[in-house]
């Protein structure tokens, strides 16, 4: 057991320190919306704005291998009880000159996002609280295509939908 502590704590440890070094040096900091998409339910409050008619999670600054939360509430707007999946899309990287260069990306997902919904059925009208929790990967393959490409920001889809049952 305290090999494990002592092993997660030295990997956080690393992680921050590369973050910090590489913000530091490198001023690699990634300026990023999330654009809300829902069906079945509706998510509002918390850390949530509008603007021309889009729901949006600013995520503000993240540093690759730091988790950056965000929370809300959402409501089902089903009439009968509904389990929820969370997915991601539209992942897109642009560079200084707002250029989408995301064809280039080393890795599948240079990104996670998580939440504290427990996958427990929402009945009809029921409203939760939940945060959600992205993470940059600090792989160095990514920090490498971030500094080459001049990534200066990104943008994606956050969809929340009832969960397909087949």
């Amino acid at each position: 057991m305290l090999l494990i502590i002592v092993v997660s704590l030295a990997t956080l440890i690393l992680s921050i320190i590369i973050s910090i070094w590489l913000s530091r040096y490198h001023n690699l900091h990634l300026p990023s919306l999330g654009i809300i998409r829902v069906v079945g339910v509706k998510a509002f409050g918390g850390n949530i704005s509008t603007q021309d008619g889009r729901q949006l999670i600013d995520w503000g600054t993240v540093y690759p291998g730091i988790m950056t939360n965000r929370s809300f509430y959402i409501i089902s707007e089903s009439n009968t009880p509904i389990t929820l999946e969370l997915t991601v899309s539209n992942l897109t990287f642009q560079n200084s000159n707002g250029n989408n260069v995301t064809e280039a990306l080393p890795i599948e997902n240079p990104l996670s996002l998580t939440w504290t919904y427990s996958g427990k059925p929402l009945n009809p009208k029921e409203q939760i609280y939940v945060t959600l929790t992205l993470e940059i990967t600090p792989d160095l393959r990514f920090i490498d295509y971030v500094i080459k490409n001049d990534v200066k920001g990104f943008y994606f889809d956050i969809i929340i939908k009832p969960l397909e049952h087949h």
